[in-house]
């Protein structure tokens, strides 16, 4: 049995190798190791030329949360630059929950500039776009559907149904983790979305609520969003792992 995580901070782990060692022997094989920022962007870049299993495949990208940060541009010099030793481009998007988003359309503004960049870098690479859209699932939408990108990831979804079915008629993938096992929003939204449109993550290090103490997630922990996914849709876990891996592979050109 391999697997493979969609969505990972690994930069961010305190015990990389541990974390990376406890991942092959539960049958990780990749691990597609998003980034937020500048220091993220090179750590992971240094991390995929180390370490071999698992498989590391860079994405490179600022996240809304960062797009305030002062090394913004020389963030977006440096993703153009490197884009070439990248997998995808990413984590993106759009987050209109943040406190000092929420009424400022100022904020919204250099959001949406950062995103824009990074859509278009991925239309002119051809590359896939994993897109965090937490509180901007319209917006992140219609500005994907506008830039003409082909392959969109929105990462960890657990928005509105209906524009669920908007981004799978378009052609695009989500993505759901651990929290598919108890979240009331993403069991909504996975089990809305078809299986052949969804790929597995754990958006490592992140704490999941459940059970009594929760967790810390690790890129091992994949294997609960997969055997709680094909419990949610009531589907053979062998059979559902076969397409999850065939989607993420398909997805990711890995």
């Amino acid at each position: 049995m391999t697997i493979i995580d969609t969505h990972a901070h690994i930069d961010e782990l305190e015990d990389l190798s541990g974390a990376l060692e406890r991942a092959f022997q539960a049958g990780v094989s990749d691990i597609v190791a998003v980034s937020v920022n500048l220091d993220s962007m090179k750590k992971l870049l240094d991390i995929a030329a180390r370490h071999q299993q698992p498989k590391i495949h860079p994405a490179l990208g600022i996240h809304p949360g960062m797009v305030k940060e002062p090394t913004q541009t020389e963030a977006l010099d440096f993703m153009r630059a490197n884009i070439k030793s990248a997998a995808a481009v990413g984590e993106t998007g759009l987050d209109y929950w943040y406190k000092w988003v929420r009424k400022d359309e100022v904020e919204r503004g250099k959001q949406k500039e950062s995103f824009a960049f990074h859509l278009e870098l991925a239309r002119e690479t051809a590359l896939p776009i994993v897109i965090h859209s937490r509180g901007a699932w319209r917006d992140c939408l219609s500005m994907t559907v506008a830039s003409g990108v082909k392959r969109a990831l929105f990462h960890w979804y657990s928005g509105p149904v209906d524009i669920l079915a908007e981004i799978i008629a378009a052609g695009f993938y989500v993505s759901t983790g651990p929290s598919v096992a108890y979240s009331p929003e993403s069991r909504r939204a996975m089990t809305e979305a078809p299986l052949e449109r969804i790929v597995v993550e754990t958006d490592t290090p992140v704490n999941y609520r459940d059970g009594e103490q929760g967790f810390s997630a690790e890129p091992k922990d994949v294997t609960r969003a997969w055997k709680a996914l094909a419990q949610l849709k009531n589907l053979d876990e062998q059979k559902t792992l076969e397409t999850l891996n065939a989607n993420a592979r398909t997805f990711f050109g890995i």
